[in-house]
């Protein structure tokens, strides 16, 4: 039953159950003629030309199929394919035991041959691989901290210039405020009304009335629009006759005299130089205290 179809199928090496979309090897073996039939018209309706006619290779295709059914149905041809089949595995199984053999013994040899080379005291090739990655990541670590410290001092000029310019504008900034102190027991003053008094030396940028700490004084910071007008404010009296306000520039500069040494020459009391604490405090009530008499001594004479 056999043709040269056949026998060409056989020369090609190709696996017939597979071919049917059957198992293959010992299990295709003891398949039934009736299954191997059952198979092939299953695929010989699914696979025919006439079911594919878009499909080029669809005469081909059925033609491997119809070979390899002739193949499978000729019992002589099946006993013939299904030994090459078993010698086919035989020889996978002999080439990759020998590949696992072959692997086995290269390992066991680079092992020797490093052992060796450790008893002469020659260095390990892995070692040495490990040794060069270990040089190569210290001179990378060392190129990126020179970057980066170049990239800081490069940095360094424009932020010390940066940070004086800030000192210099919040030096200036103080230059333009007052400390104006009171007796809160002769009488208040609200924002408002240091605002109106202010005014006439100069534009009033703002005023910050401290909290209530004590009962007897009171204090606050006016900020006015420029140094200029500080000066003028530290050399005039200001607030009412029966409770005038003490009045001093928060920072004290070369050009700034003394509000009190410039109103009155009834003291020979210093300049006020960088009086902080309680000096200042008690300065300021020295100087109230002086105000005060001078305002009742004109009432008098008035």
């Amino acid at each position: 039953m056999a043709s040269g179809g056949v026998g060409a199928a056989v020369e090609e090496e190709i696996d017939h159950y597979e071919v049917l979309r059957l198992p293959s090897g010992e299990e295709g073996a003891r398949l039934t003629l009736d299954q191997i039939d059952k198979a092939y018209k299953g695929q010989s309706r699914v696979r025919h030309p006439d079911k594919r006619p878009d499909d080029p290779s669809a005469t081909a295709d059925f033609q491997r199929l119809r070979a390899s059914y002739d193949v499978l149905r000729d019992e002589a041809a099946r006993r013939s394919f299904d030994a090459r089949l078993r010698a086919r595995r035989d020889r996978a199984l002999r080439d990759s035991a020998r590949d696992t053999k072959r692997r086995k013994l290269a390992a066991d040899l680079d092992e020797r041959e490093r052992a060796a080379a450790a008893r002469d005291g020659a260095p390990d090739p892995a070692e040495l691989a490990e040794l060069r990655e270990k040089k190569v990541a210290a001179q990378l670590q060392r190129e990126l901290e020179e970057f980066l410290a170049r990239k800081a001092n490069k940095s360094t000029p424009a932020s010390a210039s940066t940070s004086g310019q800030e000192k210099r504008e919040g030096s200036e900034e103080k230059e333009k405020m007052l400390k104006v102190s009171w007796e809160r027991s002769l009488g208040d003053y609200t924002a408002a009304k240091l605002k109106e008094i202010f005014e006439r030396f100069g534009e009033v940028e703002d005023i910050v009335i401290r909290s209530k700490k004590s009962k007897s004084k009171a204090s606050a910071i006016v900020v006015m629009s420029s140094k200029d007008a500080v000066e003028a404010a530290t050399h005039s009296m200001s607030g009412s006759l029966s409770n005038p306000l003490l009045v001093l520039p928060l920072v004290t500069t070369a050009g700034t005299s003394d509000s009190f040494s410039a109103q009155t020459a009834e003291t020979s009391e210093p300049k006020v130089s960088n009086i902080v604490g309680a000096g200042f405090n008690e300065y300021e009530a020295m100087i109230l205290k002086k105000l005060q008499e001078a305002s009742k001594r004109k009432k008098g004479i008035q």
